[in-house]
């Protein structure tokens, strides 16, 4: 799995600069950061899969992350664990959260949508949908999300009634799988499940080979996307500088 968690990282990374559109992307040897000046969950940096910091490279992006106002996190998978966590350990990081990576070979057709689904092409609606979704104070986030060029915005109907969003982008044949709620009242009806089957179809006419998306262990969404056909790859692993 090794190949795959460094061809995702790459590819996490390079999309990441997507959130640095109407702000600033800097980038400090493997490390990719981004800052918005919105104080958004977006203003992190992503380790690109290769190589350890040097020490300057450490400094200069602490410095980046002071500057903006903003903590110095950083998101990386766990392959390069092994070789960052002397560093990170030594300037005072510490584990906030761990996700799991799940990819998707296309091996295997997805199954079909069990409820209709369309693309949006209406970025402002659809990320006032996807906030009734995640929940109250999510909108800010979500229309960066919407917004973000190379995002394709889709949206489930139950009985004919906006029940859910998802999106997706594709960086160098990867799929990220992002976006994905249903409002509350529809809940527990497959409209998650719906949605993943969809978009995994659109990347497939895309012409992607691997899809990837991020979920919390032992989540409702992990069961929905091991049912799809995705494949436990890795973890990925959020460390915040405290001191």
């Amino acid at each position: 799995m090794t190949a795959t968690l460094l061809r995702l990282a790459r590819a996490e990374a390079a999309a990441h600069t997507r959130f640095g559109a109407l702000g600033t992307v800097a980038r400090f040897g493997p490390l990719v950061a981004v800052a918005s000046g919105q104080h958004l969950p977006t203003d992190t940096a992503w380790h690109d899969g290769t190589g350890t910091p040097n020490p300057d490279e450490w400094a200069a992006f602490e410095a980046f992350c002071a500057a903006q106002g903003q903590a110095a996190t950083l998101n990386l998978l766990s392959h390069a664990a092994p070789a960052l966590l002397p560093d990170l350990n030594g300037r005072g990081y510490g584990l906030d959260y761990v996700l799991h990576a799940y990819t998707h070979d296309f091996a295997s057709p997805p199954p079909a949508p069990g409820w209709p689904v369309h693309e949006d092409p209406d970025p402002g609606r659809w990320a006032a949908l996807a906030a009734q979704g995640f929940g109250p104070g999510t909108e800010t986030i979500m229309r960066l999300v919407a917004g973000v060029p190379g995002t394709r915005r889709f949206v489930a109907t139950v009985g004919g009634e906006a029940a859910g969003t998802g999106a997706y982008a594709t960086e160098a044949g990867v799929t990220a799988l992002h976006g994905t709620a249903t409002r509350p009242e529809f809940r527990g009806r497959g409209v998650q499940a719906a949605l993943l089957a969809f978009r995994l179809a659109q990347a497939a006419q895309e012409g992607a080979d691997l899809a990837s998306v991020f979920v919390t262990p032992g989540s409702g969404s992990e069961r929905n996307v091991v049912r799809a056909g995705f494949r436990l790859a890795g973890l990925r692993l959020t460390f915040t500088r405290r001191s």
